[in-house]
């Protein structure tokens, strides 16, 4: 993962950053890997730096019949993975599956916003058969 300002990428150094994406609930996300690793690859492909609050928006189901379409990216409570230096440690981000309303909501108001629609509306983020946050 690399800065999309740097002319110069230093493959070695990084940043570097890995989404882990945690459902409470057994169902079938049939396409869920497929998703991921397409969000994972978007540093490469999109010159995206992944960090926490930021948005990635795929516009099609995270799954099979999933109402989410994106996810937000959160800190992660994975501590960092460190690597000889000079390299960055491995950052774990949070990929929070979000609606398409929920996007638009993120991309108006902002993340915090969201996080706090979905405190007060007591939302468990992890459920995927959750509703959206009434926005």
């Amino acid at each position: 993962m690399t800065d999309p300002a740097d002319l110069n990428a230093d493959p070695v150094k990084g940043p570097r950053a890995e989404l882990v994406m945690t459902l409470r609930d057994k169902m079938t996300t049939a396409g869920l890997h497929r998703t991921l690793a397409v969000l994972a690859a978007t540093p490469a492909v999109e010159g995206l730096v992944l960090a926490p609050d930021a948005l990635l928006d795929v516009g099609e189901p995270l799954w099979a019949a999933a109402p989410f379409t994106a996810v937000l990216l959160a800190e992660s409570t994975i501590a960092q993975l460190p690597l000889s230096p000079p390299a960055d440690p491995v950052v774990f981000l949070d990929a929070v599956p979000i609606t398409a309303t929920e996007a638009a909501w993120v991309r108006l108001r902002g993340a915090a916003a969201l996080r706090e629609a979905w405190q007060e509306a007591g939302i468990d983020v992890r459920d995927p058969k959750r509703t959206a946050a009434q926005l």
